[in-house]
């Protein structure tokens, strides 16, 4: 869920799951502008589907200051996986995972530098923003080393 002011801003990568992209050309795109913007990338897997995906997109609308900060650390490229396109070439790069929503961190290299289980951003059957908040303390691009 993006809010309309949002929306003219963000690449379509960005906005939503959308099983007709092909991933591979818009993570070129979003590495590129990861690199010239000094950002790193967020890789989010899932798509229209999944329940968790949907409460991610809601718990950041409710929640600007942490959207506004995810996307200030990151360029979020959104990849559908689903019945109607398992993007099955793009996942097979990528290091195995449990579920969905999941999440990646690239440099603006290309380079996985962690695979984060977005079930560690849940906390009593939500997504917690303190937990949420420390995922983006942890993978902040102006450190001076990757943790």
């Amino acid at each position: 869920m993006v809010l309309a002011s949002e929306s003219a801003s963000l690449p379509a990568w960005s906005q939503g799951y959308d099983p007709n992209r092909d991933p591979a050309a818009d993570g070129r795109e979003a590495i590129a502008l990861a690199r010239q913007s000094g950002r790193y990338v967020l890789i989010e897997l899932g798509g229209d589907w999944c329940v968790w995906c949907r409460r991610l997109d809601r718990f950041l609308a409710e929640n600007p200051d942490l959207r506004n900060r995810l996307h200030r650390q990151f360029v979020l490229l959104k990849v559908n996986v689903s019945e109607e396109n398992d993007n099955a070439a793009f996942l097979a790069g990528l290091p195995r995972f449990a579920g969905y929503p999941h999440a990646f961190v690239t440099d603006g290299q290309g380079r996985i530098l962690h695979s984060q289980d977005t079930t560690e951003w849940q906390e009593d059957g939500r997504y917690s923003r303190q937990r949420f908040r420390a995922f983006l303390d942890r993978w902040r691009p102006d450190a001076q080393t990757p943790p």
